[in-house]
């Protein structure tokens, strides 16, 4: 590993370069550049993740944590490790402090490997649009969790609002699972599902997705049964015009499958690591339409997979948009005291 303090861009350039020649092409073969973008707190979370992803899709990872906008001093530090403790990929960790973490493209730019696709990951709440984000805006594939966020329902919907395709949510791919054993309940049967109930918590953005995705494929308009009994998507259940009725209850890290005039099959139903869930992003680059789909349904939404793929950047400065909004909190406190 090599450390670099109070550092310049170009110096990172230099030293990831030194150290790619002394490991050998150890991190040959990369299949993307990997953009992290996540807060001091939650970098080691975010490199175990990325460790695991990189197992399966050898990359350039780089993950950048901005601080302190405000701060009058610029200042980049940075760490450059090949084919060590994040795995089998190139990975730099940067840390900008000052005005310079607002233009982190100045930095990460000359460090994305040639003829390779892009994807950014926010490890945390994203930007309202990911538009005012150059790193969101340079990437072919852009990865958000609605579930980091305080409402998570409402980051869904906004999401849906600034989708481009090319965007996906975590809380997606958490649901692949039970997407999978859902439409494999239907390998045996062409009954047409007329109605649809989900229970889980009033706040769970993978059961909003789970509604989408049903009304999408099968034209039904699904029930919310919420419930506070447990913490996350408890159970699907589908009704046939033919009188049956098809019910996938998770219990743990199985699911039970009912079906009418038939005995309960137990299933598997892992909740998956972090870094698994990503990795499974990693393995499409393309736009996916399904998600779209869903989350335009979820958000009341059409026509999501139409709207242009490139976004253009929009510049914004939250520590101008901080200033602007205390002056207004106080002129509003200076007139109501008159």
């Amino acid at each position: 590993m090599i450390g670099l303090w109070d550092t310049t861009g170009n110096e990172v350039v230099k030293a990831l370069a030194a150290e790619r020649r002394s490991a050998g092409g150890v991190a040959s073969g990369m299949a993307l550049t990997l953009i992290v973008v996540v807060d001091e707190k939650r970098v080691r979370e975010a490199e175990a993740a990325a460790t695991i992803a990189a197992a399966a899709h050898p990359c350039r990872l780089l993950v950048v944590v901005r601080t302190d906008v405000e701060r009058e001093r610029n200042r980049l530090d940075a760490e450059i490790v090949v084919g060590g403790r994040l795995g089998p990929c190139e990975a730099v960790v940067t840390r900008m402090y000052g005005r310079l973490a607002l233009h982190a493209e100045s930095v990460v730019m000359p460090l994305l490997v040639p003829d390779v696709p892009v994807v950014t990951w926010w490890h945390g709440e994203p930007p309202q649009e990911i538009a005012t984000d150059f790193l969101g805006v340079v990437a072919d594939r852009r990865i958000t969790d609605s579930a980091q966020a305080a409402d998570p329902l409402e980051a869904l919907r906004q999401r849906a609002r600034d989708y481009a395709p090319g965007d996906t949510d975590l809380a997606w791919t958490r649901i692949t699972p039970w997407r999978t054993l859902v439409a494999g309940a239907f390998d045996t049967t062409g009954a047409r599902v007329t109605d649809a109930t989900v229970v889980a918590p009033r706040a769970d953005p993978t059961a909003a997705l789970m509604r989408g995705w049903l009304a999408a494929r099968l034209g039904v308009d699904p029930q919310w049964q919420h419930t506070d009994e447990h913490p996350r998507m408890r159970e699907v259940q589908l009704r046939c015009a033919n009188g049956d009725v098809l019910t996938l209850t998770r219990t743990d890290s199985l699911a039970v499958f009912r079906r009418t005039g038939q005995e309960d099959r137990t299933l598997p139903l892992v909740r998956r690591p972090l870094g698994d869930e990503l990795a499974e992003e990693l393995r499409r680059l393309d736009a996916d339409q399904v998600y779209a789909e869903a989350l335009g349904a979820a958000a009341g939404l059409s026509g999501l997979d139409q709207r242009p793929a490139q976004r253009v950047h929009v510049w914004k400065d939250p520590a101008t948009a901080r200033r602007a909004e205390a002056g207004v909190t106080a002129h509003a406190g200076t007139s109501a005291g008159s």
